[in-house]
């Protein structure tokens, strides 16, 4: 019977998640994540997993430039962590990561965004689609809807009065672009009139690719 992916020992041991880390990022052998220097390094003994950099001077261990670097909060909870909000199609809220991992609230808010950030396409990234490419674009409503819904109450037979399906003042708008079988941007909009998203900057999508409306 084939075992949950949970019950991987690198979400549950420390040590086994280090050693999976530096095995993704130092394919061939440990890097300083200060000077860049590969070859002039050597382990501590008396810490597992810190390395002596001899050109620098300085200790480093694989989570130096990461998003895990100078947390305390154990290896193997982060990249739990970050398989939960992949693996969650409609990610993962604080709340739920702390009871989860069985750490504080105020830890898992600070893992969540950390990892949020490093989730997001960098200012380098190359816009979507390409010659004969296809992009989907869609809007929807984020947040609380605390407001009152715009737009008037229509009586339908049978059901009375119905209030209408309206936009919410406090809600905020967001628009996705899709690429099919590529990358997915999503972006806050100021306005959600009908083709808005479809003259979003030419950096996120290529002016030569057909854009659907969702």
């Amino acid at each position: 019977m084939a075992k949950a992916a949970w019950e991987n020992k690198l979400f549950h041991d420390p040590a086994k998640a280090r050693e999976w880390l530096e095995k993704l990022l130092w394919p061939d052998g440990p890097v300083c994540g200060y000077c860049g220097v590969t070859e002039d390094n050597s382990p501590l003994a008396t810490r597992p997993g810190y390395y002596q950099c001899n050109a620098c001077r300085r200790q480093f261990t694989v989570t130096v430039g990461t998003v895990f670097e100078r947390s305390h909060i154990p290896l193997n909870k982060w990249l739990m962590a970050a398989a939960l909000l992949c693996a969650s199609k409609k990610g993962v809220s604080a709340h739920q990561a702390h009871r989860m991992l069985g750490i504080t609230y105020k830890s898992a808010w600070f893992m969540m965004h950390r990892l949020r950030e490093a989730m997001m396409p960098g200012k380098s990234a190359a816009p979507l689609g390409g010659l004969g490419k296809i992009v989907e674009a869609d809007e929807t409503y984020l947040g609380k809807r605390d407001g009152r819904p715009i737009g008037k109450s229509t009586f339908v037979t049978g059901f009375g009065w119905v209030q209408p399906r309206a936009r919410y003042q406090t809600q905020r708008k967001s628009v996705s672009l899709v690429e099919r079988g590529g990358a997915v941007r999503s972006f806050k909009v100021d306005s959600r009139e009908q083709g808005n998203h479809l003259q979003h900057p030419v950096h996120e999508r290529r002016p030569q690719v057909r854009a659907y409306d969702g």
